[in-house]
């Protein structure tokens, strides 16, 4: 997979953020979104890369990742991608759109799903081990 492609959605989430967090007051909100959104990004781009080349846009089972935050959390980029996400509609400072933002989100828990399925099905035993050791 080309490389701009693996990155497109962090691209899509800095020039969000940038925007949001370039043109709200510094008010709590502001500042403990932009923590947030810091945190999940940090994270989000150590899953990404810890997957390596098993990563892919569509549901895919090259091989079973079980290192770094994979030895924990089963879906890290999914996870962090979601703090960051938290963070950039905190700072938004507009509570109706991280409702929408959360419930819009919530969709993602559809591919974690589809995901489940077909390591489980490429993986057997192995998969369903390393799942009950993993959170998310």
């Amino acid at each position: 997979m080309k490389r701009h492609v693996m990155w497109f959605d962090v691209a899509i989430y800095l020039m969000v953020a940038a925007l949001v967090f370039g043109l709200r007051p510094r008010t709590l909100q502001y500042w403990i979104g932009l923590a947030l959104f810091l945190f999940g990004l940090a994270f989000w781009i150590t899953a990404r890369l810890q997957l390596g080349r098993s990563f892919a846009i569509t549901a895919q089972a090259k091989q079973l990742v079980t290192h770094g935050l994979y030895s924990k959390i089963s879906h890290p980029i999914y996870f962090f991608a979601g703090i960051a996400l938290v963070g950039i509609l905190i700072g938004g400072q507009n509570w109706l759109a991280l409702v929408i933002g959360l419930v819009f989100y919530s969709m993602q828990l559809g591919r974690v799903k589809r995901e489940n399925q077909v390591l489980e099905q490429a993986f057997g035993d192995d998969y369903r081990r390393y799942r009950a050791q993993t959170w998310f």
